[in-house]
């Protein structure tokens, strides 16, 4: 057991009683290899909010996770989409088990697909046009999902779709 001491504590107390599965020491490296590409972290459920909505064109909202086919296979085969021509105009993440508000609120602009983590959705005008669940990446390697991002944003991310 142990003790909780003033502003330390394993688990990362946040505002509402939610708590963050993970310590941030632990996620930091994670978060690290998409915000590195440019990505913007959203943590709170106002960001995503403001993401989805304040976006003119294509959003790209990353469901961030620990687990190991996010590490081998979604956040690398990301790195390689984000090198095409072709991108969406906004690219944001949250962290499933450490952002739990804003994963919620992304999970909710997500209608009509069970909570994935990791995932990859393409939203336009708040609407869901493209989406890489979990069990797609577990199943692929980063050349193969990255093939298949780049493929989402040549039809729902240029101004001419890409046949």
């Amino acid at each position: 057991m142990y003790a909780i001491e003033e502003g330390k504590s394993f688990f990362s107390l946040k505002s509402k009683g939610d708590f963050s599965m993970y310590p941030e020491f632990m996620i930091a490296p994670f978060r690290a290899e998409l915000t590195q590409l440019g990505v913007k972290e959203c943590r709170t459920g106002e960001a995503v909010d403001a993401a989805v909505t304040n976006t003119d064109g294509t959003v790209m909202v990353i469901v961030n996770s620990v687990c190991g086919c996010a590490a081998g296979r979604a956040r690398p085969g990301i790195a390689l989409a984000l090198q095409h021509s072709v991108k969406p105009e906004s690219v944001v993440t949250v962290f499933a088990g450490a952002d739990i508000e804003a994963t919620e609120r992304a999970r909710k602009h997500f209608s009509g697909y069970a909570p994935s983590s990791p995932a990859v959705a393409l939203l336009r005008n708040g609407k869901v046009v493209y989406m890489l669940e979990r069990h797609q990446i577990e199943n692929q390697e980063a050349p193969e999902i990255a093939q298949q991002l780049m493929a989402a944003f040549d039809k729902h991310c240029a101004s001419v779709p890409v046949v």
